[in-house]
Formats: structure tokens, C-alpha cells, sequence
């Protein structure tokens, strides 16, 4: 691959680190991502070992990019160029693919958080859930595991749900305790989960209405691309008659990687118009 034009975007979370390898000159394309779990692993040493395997293939060296740019817990990364917040990449991110989004809902690890844009990739104004980890994706991954099932599995299993099993949509101390208690009755492992997705997307929903988001609505984060959880947010948006088209953005996973990618360049290349 020939060098000259080429960013790199690194989105460091709690429990994986994203990467995404930009063709920034001309259109901006998207080259490759990458998705690295942590692993109870040291940060930055995770950091290094991913960024070396992307370029390899591709026959590059830390040196041919242009800019390095961090989102997230950006301290971690050791030689990047440029820092930016999270809600500005993520929103960056789903509007280089999906230029018609009015809202961004960045599903995370920790918690979700409400972006508003104004008809660029600029943010104009965003809201979060609450401090409880109840709508957030580390919790999803607590309570899947408890019940034996693999996070690829969780968007299948909600789907089939005849008969969703109510949990408390405020504290995930108490749904927790919810499920432990479903489980001990023998309700069905796909109710459960079901019932998990509608207490999480009824927290976003509330979100979207008091935001009085815009349509389309694209999803972006690791929980964007569990089906049954972005089932359950269309079938309450539409009981409460939001009117709003909700669906994930192509590669929601690295959505924050592509954005600190895409900004990286752009910052590069003001600079170097700015210079005499």
C-alpha cells in the first residue's frame, strides 16, 4: 500500500480497543477496522500489539501515517498526534456512512449517550443516561453470562421471546437480582433476555423523547449490532409514537475509530494550510 495520505483512528474502552486505518485524500475511505477485547491485559501493551498487526498486512510502518488520532480513554496511547471526545468521533463516525443521520445513540460499555447533529457531522447537542450501569453494555455482558449465553447469541435468543419477563429498568443491582430469580422460577433463558432489552431500550427511548431526537436515529457502539436489542428500541419508540427510524451504522463497532481517524485528518490538513 502506498503511503501519503493515511490515518489511523484509536478508540481505547473499557473492556476492547478499536482501531480504524483511513485513506484520508480526496473521498475519505475506510481501509480496514479492528476490534481487540482487552482482556484483562495491560491497556497499552493491548494498544501496540494491535497497531502492529493492522499494519503489517498492509505493508506499512507506524511511520507512513500521517496522523495517529486517540478517542476515549486517549491517554492510554502512547505516540498518538491528537486527542478528540468521543461524542465528536462517534458522531463523525455514522455520518461518514450514513449522511442523512439527524441522531446518534452511542450504545457503550458504561453508559448511552443521545447525539444530536446539525445536518454536518458536528455535534450541536447530546444527552447520557443516568449514572447507573443498567442501560450500558457491560451490563448486558454481566447478565449474559450469568445465563450461559455468548453475546453473539443474545440478539437471536431476544428475538424468539414469546413472553417477555419484566426486570427493573433503574438499578442493575435489581435486575440482577431480577434474572436470578427468573432463572430459579424456570422462565425461558430467550424471555429473560428479552425482557433485559426492553428494561435497556426503555431507558433510551425515555432518552430520545425528553431529547426530542430527529429521524433517521443510527446506532453506533459494540450494542448497536445486537439485533434484539435494536428490535426492542423500534417496537418502543413506536409505542410511544416517536416516529423515528432507527437502525446501526455500517461498522458500529469502530464508528469511534473511523471519527478520531476522519478528524486526525482533517486537523492535519488545516494545520498545513495554515502554514506560511
Amino acid at each position: 500500500m502506498k503511503p501519503g495520505d493515511l490515518t489511523m483512528g484509536i478508540d481505547v474502552g473499557s473492556s476492547a480497543v478499536k482501531m480504524a486505518l483511513v485513506r484520508y485524500g480526496g473521498r475519505p475511505e475506510v481501509l480496514d477496522v479492528a476490534n481487540e477485547r482487552i482482556r484483562r491485559r495491560n491497556p497499552a501493551h493491548v494498544i501496540e500489539t494491535a497497531l502492529q498487526r493492522m499494519l503489517e498486512p498492509h505493508g506499512l510502518a507506524y511511520e507512513d501515517l500521517l496522523y495517529v488520532a486517540s478517542t476515549g480513554e486517549g491517554e492510554l496511547v502512547p505516540r498518538k498526534r491528537g486527542h478528540f471526545y468521543s461524542m465528536t468521533t462517534h458522531a463523525r463516525g455514522a455520518y461518514h456512512y450514513h449522511p442523512e443521520a439527524r441522531t446518534v445513540v452511542d450504545l457503550g460499555a458504561l453508559f448511552c449517550r443521545v447525539i444530536s447533529l446539525d445536518g454536518s457531522a458536528r455535534v450541536r447537542n447530546y444527552a447520557m443516561t443516568g449514572q447507573c450501569a443498567s442501560g450500558s453494555g457491560q451490563f448486558l455482558e454481566n447478565i449474559t453470562r450469568y445465563l450461559g449465553v455468548t453475546m453473539d447469541e443474545v440478539g437471536p435468543l431476544s428475538l424468539r421471546s414469546e413472553h417477555p419477563a419484566k426486570t427493573s429498568g433503574i438499578c442493575a443491582v435489581l435486575a440482577e437480582t431480577d434474572v436470578i430469580n427468573m432463572v430459579s422460577q424456570g422462565i425461558p433463558t430467550a424471555d429473560i433476555v428479552k425482557g433485559i432489552h426492553l428494561s435497556i431500550a426503555g431507558r433510551i427511548v425515555q432518552l430520545l423523547g425528553r431529547f426530542k431526537a430527529e429521524s433517521p436515529v443510527v446506532l453506533t457502539g459494540g450494542m448497536a449490532q445486537d439485533s434484539g436489542l435494536v428490535a426492542a428500541l423500534r417496537e418502543l419508540s413506536g409505542e410511544r409514537n416517536l416516529g423515528l427510524e432507527i437502525y446501526p451504522a455500517r461498522n458500529c463497532v469502530a464508528a469511534g475509530a473511523i471519527g478520531a481517524a476522519l478528524w486526525g485528518g482533517y486537523r492535519h490538513f488545516k494545520l498545513q494550510e495554515s502554514k506560511p
